[in-house]
């Protein structure tokens, strides 16, 4: 899967400020809503949402992947948080979060949304990558760090 053409420079945010879960999910849900005007963004929150009523998607490490399938998307999307302060997740570490990648999927697209899962945690298990994520000046470096790291990825 080719993480790179799923992000967005507009979906990729650095040191933003949130201090809640819920609001956290209700701001990725706006960006994503931004890049998908035909999907209501409540639909996409609840597509998170659903998702993290089944177990949290905070992986360890201070990184989570909320994650959905969502109707009537023909693209995956993926909207990348990074907050300036840890947000409490209900990680498996039981440790608070500042890292999100959040992947939205079409509903059809089972294989598409394992693949892009597994590159995802390909890419944020390398400590040296996300440290440099975790210290992005701005939302447009952190992209271009992202893509950077994307290619790689996809290299392997």
């Amino acid at each position: 899967m080719n993480l790179s053409s799923m992000l967005s420079e507009d979906c990729t945010k650095s040191a933003v400020l949130f201090n809640s879960k819920k609001r956290i999910l209700e701001y990725i849900a706006e960006l994503a809503h931004q890049r998908l005007p035909e999907v209501p963004e409540y639909n996409i929150l609840e597509a998170l949402m659903s998702r993290e009523k089944l177990g949290s998607t905070g992986i360890g490490g201070g990184i989570a992947i909320p994650h959905g399938k969502l109707k009537n998307v023909t693209t995956p999307l993926l909207v990348f948080v990074v907050s300036k302060d840890p947000i409490q997740f209900d990680a498996i570490d039981n440790q608070a979060v500042d890292i999100f990648c959040a992947i939205l999927i079409p509903e059809n697209q089972c294989q598409t949304h394992l693949s892009t899962l597994s590159g995802i945690a390909r890419m944020l298990s390398q400590k040296d990558f996300t440290k440099k994520i975790r210290h992005s000046a701005s939302s447009h470096d952190l992209y271009q760090l992202l893509m950077v790291g994307a290619e790689q990825v996809a290299a392997k």
